[in-house]
């Protein structure tokens, strides 16, 4: 950070921090309504072949919105569809269906298309459905499902109604994700400070870290409230702009005041050691904060809006919690001055447990060769080859499910067992035929004929598809091959036809997938076009498009981070080291969330088991645990490389830097590290399955990186590497003295 900057501040703290007020006043006031701007999907790649299908069929027929199912159930015993009275209730309501501008035709039911039985009526002929679908897309779809909900749910003449389906689930996602967020703060800010006491040891330190994390979360939030007026921005954003405000504004923090103290412990006058942190550690903290932002940015190279949210939010609340640390710290530290030590609870502590005072030179090299974290580094560089295979061999074993693992879309099972909309669908699982939400549609162009042959042929040939049940289209309804019914002349318009293809396969299932492969290869008259929809269509669509994007955003990633570590240390081996670790440690990261979350061991953690993970979020997981890590290797390498520059370059330097920087950067990444893990483990309360996921597998992620990683390969390896560690050919070292940074 430039001296200039920091000594303008420290001349006029007061008015800095009152600017800050007035700004985090302003930005609170507009930014605690941002969740009602803030959309609960994207999951899709809008210009993939289902997504493209969907838009035609709600700009030609009106339809193809947001599936909603009304269930009504009655005594066990009553065939629901011959009772008088519940064939009045539901004639009752699909009159009220009709008169509501956003539900669209067909209104399925068992009254008006009774050969939809297998679908529409439960085996015990108990309970039916009424099946709609909803305009609005994913912006107003939800909102309208809960309008209908609310319209709907209760008793009618013994009948009880539920309302569940695709867009009752966002809307429950919604809802759901807004109360996991207060409950993720109500736990995380207290639990944090804390710890933050033990950390720093009194109470007005421990208040920094959260104050600036409290004002980097209210400005992100605003910042996202801002960006949804030109974009769609998903709602699940929010959680990582709480999570990762908190987490970088504790670690921004944590690594000024511990510097800062070492200057002062030096001798340093309060300003000169501002001064002197803000160069040193403050350069290092907005080395890590541009490599965490990077990282995330590379979010935004995906077409779904869900992924390119984290991309907005990441930038936004590393740049808010950047600028916050950078400017508020040296402000709060020139105004506190030694208050900042006020209400120390050190003291009475080591009185209360009669152990003797710590030294107040940390800086000596006597004090230094005495921690735990100097003696670890020593431990593992005096037996690097042993630890570097221990290790490796553990990772590698906690990694090893990771190969068996499945990816699928979200579904009413993301919820609570106790939402409406999950427990209306598992009902539909259990006691039906047949699943409707595993009707693909398919949208024909060039049918200029509604009984045309070539329509009728394609429509036999889709039928004839192993696990297809019945087809629809306007040429008729045909079972293997045979029309057992007429069509709808309706379902074709000006050259364009729906073709409904039913199966009762789940549709998040593998084999759904490959059906939808299967009616894709299906070969189509001369003329004619064919897009496939539907939830197993999305999926596939989804999944093949995060595959065909992410070379390009580990690239991105991989050179982004090469070149950063390269400016930072000069060497190119260590961008290399620090990559490979990484994804040694994600690897062993995803392998528990498939062992827990996609196989269902150790209950799954409260979740539902599904077989598969939720298709975004080990992309999203990769991204953040990577820049994340890239944090805690920055912080290492900065003062390694210090230690580094000031010996004699000789072999036993090399290892006594390693030792002494790990010594003096250990308490700092492992405490950051720690009060980042609670942060992230408040998420895993989430209600919703893939959100506890995000919260557990990070919780996971930074202690391992800053136990195993950290503390032992990372010195291990470059005991092994030796000098090579700072290796570089020579014009890249030229590069490097020309525009090269680092923290000293």
């Amino acid at each position: 950070m430039p001296e200039r900057l920091t000594r303008a501040i420290i001349a006029a703290p007061k008015r800095v921090l009152l600017i800050a007020l007035v700004l985090f006043i302003g930005a609170g006031i507009y930014g605690v309504g941002a969740a009602k701007d803030l959309l609960a999907g994207g999951f899709s790649d809008p210009t993939s072949e289902s997504a493209v299908a969907d838009k035609m069929l709600d700009q030609r027929f009106d339809r193809g919105g947001l599936q909603v199912v009304i269930k009504l159930d009655t005594e066990l015993g009553t065939d629901i569809s011959t009772d008088s009275a519940a064939t009045a209730v539901g004639r009752q309501i699909i009159d009220e269906l009709k008169t509501i501008d956003y539900v669209q035709d067909p209104i399925l039911s068992i009254w008006d298309q009774p050969q939809l039985e297998a679908g529409l009526l439960s085996t015990d002929k108990s309970s039916t459905q009424i099946v709609v679908n909803l305009s609005g897309g994913e912006d107003h779809a939800p909102i309208h499902a809960e309008e209908l909900a609310e319209r709907l749910t209760g008793e009618r003449d013994g009948i009880r109604i539920r309302v569940g389906g695709q867009a009752m689930v966002y809307a429950e996602v919604n809802s759901q994700s807004a109360r996991d967020l207060a409950i993720a703060e109500a736990i995380a800010i207290p639990i944090t400070f804390i710890v933050l006491i033990f950390v720093f040891g009194g109470l007005i330190a421990a208040s920094l870290p959260v104050g600036i994390g409290i004002f980097a979360i209210v400005l992100t939030f605003t910042y996202l409230r801002l960006v949804a007026l030109f974009t769609d921005v998903s709602i699940f954003a929010l959680n990582l702009a709480t999570a990762m405000g908190l987490a970088l504004a504790i670690d921004y923090t944590l690594l000024l005041l511990t510097r800062y103290r070492e200057e002062l412990s030096a001798g340093r006058s309060r300003d000169a050691a501002i001064v002197a942190t803000m160069a040193t550690a403050g350069r290092t903290v907005l080395f890590s904060a541009v490599t965490v932002a990077l990282a995330l940015a590379a979010l935004v190279i995906f077409p779904m809006y869900f992924l390119r949210s984290f991309a907005y939010a990441g930038i936004g609340v590393v740049a808010v919690a950047l600028a916050a640390a950078l400017i508020l710290t040296p402000a709060l530290l020139a105004v506190l001055g030694p208050r900042i030590d006020s209400l120390d609870v050190r003291g009475p502590v080591r009185r209360l447990l009669r152990r003797p005072e710590r030294p107040a030179g940390t800086g000596a090299e006597g004090a230094i060769e005495d921690t735990v974290w100097y003696r670890i580094g020593q431990f593992a560089m005096r037996r690097a080859v042993l630890v570097v295979i221990a290790v490796v061999a553990l990772l590698a074993l906690l990694g090893a499910p990771f190969l068996s693992i499945k990816f699928g879309f979200p579904d009413d099972r993301v919820l609570p067992e106790s939402a409406t909309s999950h427990e209306v669908q598992q009902e539909i699982r259990d006691g039906y035929k047949q699943n409707l939400s595993g009707v693909s549609t398919v949208v024909v162009t060039g049918a200029n004929d509604p009984n045309s042959f070539a329509l009728r042929s394609y429509s036999q040939d889709l039928s004839r598809v192993k696990g297809v049940d019945a087809v629809t289209s306007s040429a008729g309804l045909f079972v293997q091959s045979a029309q057992v019914a007429e069509g709808d002349a309706a379902d074709t318009s000006e050259g364009v036809a729906i073709v409904t293809v039913s199966s009762s396969l789940e549709p998040t299932s593998d084999e759904a997938a490959e059906l939808v492969r299967a009616l894709r290869a299906v070969e189509l008259p001369d003329g004619m076009t064919a897009r496939v929809t539907g939830v197993a269509a999305n999926s596939v669509d989804t999944l093949d498009s995060m595959f065909a994007h992410l070379p390009y955003v580990l690239g991105v990633i991989a050179v982004a981070t090469f070149i950063l570590l390269f400016l930072f240390t000069g060497s190119v081996v260590l961008p290399l080291k620090a990559l490979v670790l990484n994804v040694l440690s994600l690897s062993a990261t995803f392998g528990a969330m498939v062992f827990i979350f996609q196989d269902g061991h150790l209950g799954g953690f409260g979740t539902v088991a599904t077989g598969h993970l939720v298709d975004t979020m080990p992309v999203l997981m990769f991204c953040i645990a990577f820049g994340l890590s890239m944090d805690y290797e920055v912080f290492l390498l900065g003062r390694i490389r210090e230690e580094f520059l000031a010996s004699d370059g000789s072999r036993e330097a090399a290892d006594h830097a390693v030792a002494v920087g790990l010594a003096k950067t250990g308490r700092v990444i492992t405490a950051a590290a720690l009060l980042m893990s609670i942060v992230f483990a408040a998420m895993a309360a989430s209600g919703v399955s893939f959100m506890r996921m995000f919260g557990v597998g990070l919780t996971i992620a930074v202690l391992m990186d800053a136990t195993l990683i950290r503390l032992l390969l990372v010195p291990a390896f470059m005991r092994l590497m030796g000098r090579l560690n700072w290796w570089a050919p020579a014009p890249l070292r030229k590069l490097h003295q020309r525009i090269g940074l680092a923290e000293s």
